[in-house]
Parts: C-alpha cells; structure tokens; sequence
C-alpha cells in the first residue's frame, strides 16, 4: 500500500479520537508558532490531517493559514468541523517529498509528519520543501517521536530524534533556537515521547540561494 492510500485509509476508517496522534488541544504547537512568529505572518501546517492546530491559528488571525495534508479525507473533515471558516484555509492535498511550490511562508509546522519519512531520499526531498517554501529568517518547527519514542505508529517504521539528530537531518543553513520535550498522552492512555525544535533559516546561507 502506498503512502497516500495508507492515511486515506486511516482517516476514512477511524475517528479523531481513535487516532494516537490526536490532541484535543494543540497548545504546544501553537505555543511555538506564536513565539516564533510574533503572532504574524503567514503559517503552514504540514501533515495537519484534521487537527484542531488550525482552528486555534484562525482564531489568532495570521495573515494566511495553510494545511497541508496527503489525506483528502483527513481535510474533509477538518472543512466540515470549521464550516464557513473553511474558505479563510488554504487547503493543500499534496506529499510534501513530492516537491511542489507550495508559496512562501514564514513559519512552516510539522508535528509527527516527518518521523515517517523512512528513506533518506524522501527526508532530502522535504528539505528542498522547506528551504523553497521559508524565507531568510523564517522559522521550522518539527515536532517528532524523541529518541526514547514508539518505533511504530500507525502500522509503519518510524525514524526517531535527538535535536543534535533532525538538525542533522536538515544540514546547514538552521539554527536550532529552541528544543523541548512532551509526553503525549494517547486517547487510550499511553504517553508518547515527543521532541520539538524550533529553527531559523540563515540568512547566510539562503543568499547563497542553496
């Protein structure tokens, strides 16, 4: 099964909370986006599914808010929760490796998207995505499964990290401003642990135009 029916499959058959990943409130998430930003600019969420994250952005009133997601249904679902705020979203159905434009933003968020890429290629390809997509001094938070984390999720292998790791992963050109840790709780009562770190791309090495 390929990686777009995979989380098709997933979200057609399960309910936000039956999902490991579910958070009834995304307050660490959205506690970096805000710190990062300033409470400005223009925000994408990569691999937001039907995550809540993007109600809680509208309502701070970004200058534009995007949700990035491989699963037509899990976006589906996150237009019928929000209704009419639906049209204030740009919804993009896409595989962030796949390299598309995905237009210019100043803070681009992943929480638990990028421990699923398995294959050295696909993480490469997802850093071309960022340094396309975030300008000098824009800033990357990625939430993944920490060292001492799950090795599965969902059925699949996962990569877990350190921040000495995913900075690695990332190469030259982000600072690493900030890491934490978070015990994730599941709906069924098993604590995940989870790492988020917080860069900025160089404006050194983005004027280089690499």
């Amino acid at each position: 099964m390929d990686r777009k029916t995979h989380w098709q499959a997933v979200y057609a058959g399960k309910q936000d909370d039956e999902l490991s990943w579910y958070q009834a409130d995304p307050q660490p998430s959205l506690d970096l986006i805000l710190a990062a930003s300033g409470g400005r600019g223009r925000v994408i969420d990569v691999g937001g599914g039907s995550s809540i994250l993007v109600d809680r952005l509208l309502a701070a009133r970004f200058e534009k808010v995007a949700v990035l997601d491989i699963s037509v249904a899990a976006i589906e679902r996150s237009k019928s929760r929000l209704g009419e705020r639906a049209g204030q979203v740009e919804w993009i159905v896409a595989d962030v490796t796949n390299g598309g434009d995905l237009g210019q933003f100043d803070v681009w968020h992943d929480r638990a998207a990028f421990h699923f890429l398995t294959d050295p290629a696909e993480r490469k390809r997802y850093g071309r995505s960022v340094r396309k997509t975030l300008p000098a001094g824009g800033h990357l938070i990625i939430g993944t499964f920490a060292a001492d984390g799950p090795e599965k999720c969902s059925g699949l292998e996962v990569c877990r990290y350190d921040a000495r790791s995913l900075a690695g992963e990332l190469g030259a050109g982000f600072e690493l401003l900030r890491k934490l840790t978070e015990a994730h709780v599941t709906p069924w009562g098993k604590a995940q642990p989870f790492l988020y770190c917080v860069f900025r791309r160089s404006r050194t090495e983005y004027t280089r135009g690499t």
